[in-house]
């Protein structure tokens, strides 16, 4: 849709087709967001023949979407060949509680993205040490039946944490450090809160707004910069695929002035054909 509405022509979407079945739901959603033609083609394979184009498949000027630590890698080995948006996964959440909170609602929160990959990240940050013993029961006890168990177990044991901070200042100098993909802030001033987090790449406000709300139906585009590059980048939108030009004009009298300086500074830096290209314009 952010392409769309910054008027791109064609749109070009790689799906995976895991023993050769297409899902319907996938195709539905590319059909309403106006995609122009669709590859059965995932993973890094899939940003490398998006860049570089093969007989059969387009080479593209920029690449955008998440993906795997491999599709991380690849649009890092693209990246100069075509345009790319941010380095997107593995996935990440960090999840802030304090006061009242329901710790299964928080355990099944950070399974949520655990569940992604064995090297997706799920911390946990609060100043209750009570309600992190909770959340660390109910994780365990969560984990015994969900289908994707030994991914979430495996994920929480290589990056997985539970943190137990002094205060609520304390917890929002560790966010600001991580820059988390997903932050979720489940206390009663969750607006405030976030007036004081300055990278994250999207912010779930409340105890009410977990996670995966934002991964289906929330509204905001769902592409978010990891592995901390929230430091620096912002969730996908239509400024990812617009791009501007400078345009500069003089007229026979202003030049005359810029020329001149242009002239003095070219001679600094002993490039005689431009001090020679300005001077030509006022002499």
């Amino acid at each position: 849709v952010p392409a769309h509405v910054a008027g791109v022509p064609e749109i070009i979407m790689g799906v995976p087709a895991p023993n050769g079945e297409l899902n319907p739901l996938v195709l539905a959603a590319a059909y309403l967001a106006g995609v122009s033609r669709v590859f059965t083609i995932g993973g890094a394979q899939a940003v490398a023949a998006l860049a570089y184009g093969t007989e059969t498949i387009p080479a593209v000027d920029k690449i955008t979407g998440p993906g795997n630590r491999f599709v991380a890698a690849a649009k890092r080995a693209v990246f100069g060949q075509v345009g790319i948006d941010m380095i997107a996964g593995p996935s990440e959440i960090l999840v802030y509680a304090e006061g009242a909170n329901n710790a299964q609602w928080l355990a099944m929160d950070l399974l949520s993205q655990a569940e992604h990959d064995t090297v997706a990240q799920a911390v946990f940050i609060t100043p209750d040490e009570q309600l992190l013993n909770d959340v660390e029961l109910a994780i365990e006890a969560h984990l015994q039946a969900l289908p994707k168990a030994e991914i979430a177990r495996t994920s929480i044991a290589n990056r997985g944490a539970l943190v137990l901070v002094k205060d609520r200042a304390e917890a929002v100098e560790l966010i600001n450090q991580v820059a988390p993909e997903h932050l979720e802030l489940c206390l009663d001033e969750a607006q405030e809160m976030a007036e004081d987090i300055r990278h994250a790449g999207a912010i779930f406000m409340g105890r009410y707004t977990p996670e995966a709300i934002g991964d289906y139906c929330a509204g905001p585009n769902h592409v978010l910069p990891t592995s901390g590059t929230a430091r620096f980048s912002s969730p996908l939108g239509v400024y990812d695929f617009q791009k501007r030009s400078s345009l500069i004009m003089c007229s026979e009298q202003g030049v005359k002035t810029l020329a001149k300086t242009a002239d003095i500074l070219a001679q600094q830096e002993n490039l005689d054909a431009h001090a020679r290209s300005a001077r030509y314009r006022y002499q």
